[in-house]
């Protein structure tokens, strides 16, 4: 039995994340972010592409770029386009069955529970990203979060040390909330502000 529901968290991840990019404001696209190599639209980019990472070996479909080095191909309505990355990759999750064992991912291939908490966890973060990086009130919660952990655990320091791609954790307060923790883990400052 699985610690968490992959499939319910990447429903919730990937409505954090549309929440988040349905509040960019018209001029917030090339503000600064937590991820401090990347603009807002950059975040964008690479979560969209994410997304489609994780799901090439199910689609048969490579993302439409490179993840780690997101380009600028934003179009004029970057909600409609993130809907359907969203949608397909939601229909690509679902096409293998909940009680799948061996899905393969990037990452080798993975119980599909696990597969769609990793998904759940990319759109989570940088959902956090994005809206911290426009000033709006969309705190990653806790209880998100304490459910972004489990996957955070298994893949975080993979990447890390694989691609270089997540910094080195960040220090944490004795008594922060499950949101902290994960973020910090995550090379994230957790009270990052845009004005930083």
């Amino acid at each position: 039995m699985s610690p968490i529901d992959g499939y319910e968290l990447l429903e919730q991840a990937h409505d954090y994340l549309r929440a988040a990019v349905r509040g960019v404001p018209a001029d917030g696209w090339d503000r600064p972010t937590p991820c401090t190599e990347w603009t807002v639209r950059q975040v964008l980019n690479h979560a969209r592409l994410d997304q489609q990472a994780l799901v090439m070996r199910l689609s048969d479909t490579p993302p439409t770029g490179d993840p780690f080095t997101p380009l600028d191909v934003l179009g004029p309505d970057p909600v409609r386009e993130l809907e359907e990355v969203l949608d397909a990759v939601t229909a690509a999750w679902e096409s293998v069955g909940r009680a799948a064992t061996d899905v393969p991912t990037p990452f080798g291939p993975v119980p599909a529970w696990l597969g769609t908490a990793a998904a759940a966890l990319d759109a989570g973060v940088h959902a956090w990203d994005i809206a911290r990086a426009t000033d709006q009130p969309l705190p990653l919660t806790d209880e998100l979060a304490a459910g972004l952990q489990v996957p955070a655990d298994h893949f975080v320091e993979f990447v890390r040390n694989t691609f270089h791609k997540y910094a080195p954790a960040a220090p944490v307060q004795d008594g922060a909330g499950a949101a902290a923790r994960l973020l910090a883990f995550t090379g994230r400052d957790p009270g990052w502000r845009s004005e930083d």
